[in-house]
């Protein structure tokens, strides 16, 4: 008995096997081997390719054009294209191969799905008279390959199934994503609003400023986190082509959740978020179009970021290399440190000048600038919260910059939490109390 099964298994084996060899080599021509593979179309160079259109599976079809600034739809739509995706189809059509030869003169189309091909791919050089076309039929009983033929050609052909993925390409596929357009580097006030409460940023220079709902400095990096967020934006699903205002009611639109305004100047370019769509997604519009589309909801969630998300984290904008001039005060007794320039090629040094005078340890001088460097803020209170400030335990003043700059501020302590402010900003910083721990620490070594 237990014979017998394996003779069946070895049966059944052998011809899987011969199926396998029967399709594979299907109909090929005797004089066709690997060796001689050649390009589909040849001379054909990806980056010449000027015009295309796509039919894919789903029934799309689109055309194509490339100019100086680059790709663009014209049908069905007219609009920019996703230049990647556009690109992935003119290096496909360029590096495409004969797989194998199956057919040289086939007499019926429909037993390799070409009668009514499921993808199809018209393009054309600059140079080109005409267009040329790729006809993409049945994927052979492997799946490895798909049937194939040029247009105009009789001849049918394997290609490799996997590009048929780089081919086979929807209109919305091709078409560009982008949420919203804007330059990013001329972006210069921005304002969100977002349940019921409004936060507005202006840049000041090339710093970014909190100017509602406090007015404080902003996180630089917070805020061009921001910016690129919203910009690098892509459309996952289009929902509506154009919605007229009685269809913004079930997206959510009417009465947008968040509304994001973005100036360049006189110019402005707002995004408008909706209701929750399918999972991980929410409904949204370029304010300027009818089109309405979804985005990941964590775009959403970046935009609902409150200004303390966006406050600058660092207690003093000045840093251990830029600094000048130092004074510290803690009990009642003030600390004065000047940086003395190196001459030639000396480097600069630190001299105490209060409350006696003398040359702080290089090392020590430089680890007490980094922990004052390095304070940063874990939470911000209002103020109503009691946090010891009106009798600082430490008070900092740096000129730094060169002298052109300085800054201000102070430490107060509540039980075992330590707070800091900075001068002329409303509330205050809950900082690390190890971490300012170890800054008295630092001074203290540099004090004598």
């Amino acid at each position: 008995m237990r014979g017998l099964r394996s003779t069946i298994a070895l049966v059944a084996v052998l011809a899987g096997l011969g199926a396998y060899i029967y399709f594979v080599t299907w109909k090929q021509p005797a004089e066709t081997t690997a060796s001689k593979l050649e390009k589909v179309f040849t001379s054909v160079e990806g980056d010449k390719i000027s015009d295309l259109k796509v039919k894919a599976e789903s029934g799309d079809t689109t055309t194509l054009t490339k100019d100086k600034d680059g790709w663009k739809l014209v049908a069905p739509l007219s609009t920019s294209a996703q230049e990647s995706e556009v690109t992935n189809v003119t290096t496909a059509l360029s590096s495409l191969e004969v797989a194998r030869v199956i057919d040289d003169n086939p007499t019926n189309l429909k037993e390799y799905g070409l009668d009514m091909p499921r993808i199809e791919v018209d393009f054309k050089t600059a140079s080109d008279k005409d267009f040329r076309q790729l006809r993409i039929g049945a994927k052979t009983p492997t799946s490895g390959n798909v049937f194939a033929q040029r247009g105009g050609d009789k001849k049918v052909f394997l290609i490799a199934a996997y590009q048929e993925g780089q081919l086979n390409k929807s209109t919305f596929d091709l078409r560009d994503k982008t949420v919203v357009k804007f330059d990013r580097d001329k972006v210069d006030h921005i304002t969100v609003a977002a349940d019921g409460k409004t936060l507005e940023l202006k840049k000041e220079g090339s710093d970014w400023k909190i100017v509602k709902p406090l007015a404080v400095a902003a996180d630089y990096s917070a805020v061009e986190g921001l910016i690129g967020r919203v910009q690098g934006a892509q459309m996952k699903k289009i929902v509506a082509d154009e919605a007229a205002p009685a269809d913004l009611k079930k997206y959510g639109l009417d009465k947008p959740a968040i509304t994001s305004t973005f100036n360049l100047g006189s110019a402005a370019a707002s995004v408008l978020v909706g209701s929750k769509a399918d999972e991980g997604t929410v409904y949204a519009r370029d304010a300027s179009k009818p089109l309405v589309f979804t985005i990941e909801s964590g775009v959403a969630d970046d935009l609902k970021k409150g200004a303390d998300d966006y406050r600058r984290k660092d207690i003093f904008a000045f840093r251990a290399y830029d600094t000048d001039h130092l004074e510290i005060t803690r009990g009642g007794q003030t600390m004065v440190f000047d940086k003395v320039k190196g001459q030639g090629t000396a480097e600069d040094s630190w001299k105490r000048t209060a409350p006696t005078a003398g040359t702080p340890d290089k090392e020590k001088m430089s680890v007490a600038l980094a922990k004052l460097e390095s304070m940063r803020a874990q939470s911000f209170v209002d103020a109503s919260t009691k946090t010891g400030l009106d009798m600082p335990v430490m008070t900092v003043y740096a000129k730094f910059a060169e002298g052109k700059k300085e800054e201000r501020g102070s430490f107060g302590k509540v039980g075992d939490d330590i707070f800091a402010a900075r001068q002329g900003e409303p509330g205050a910083a809950k900082v690390n109390v190890t971490e300012f721990t170890e800054l008295t620490k630092a001074l203290d070594d540099v004090a004598k």
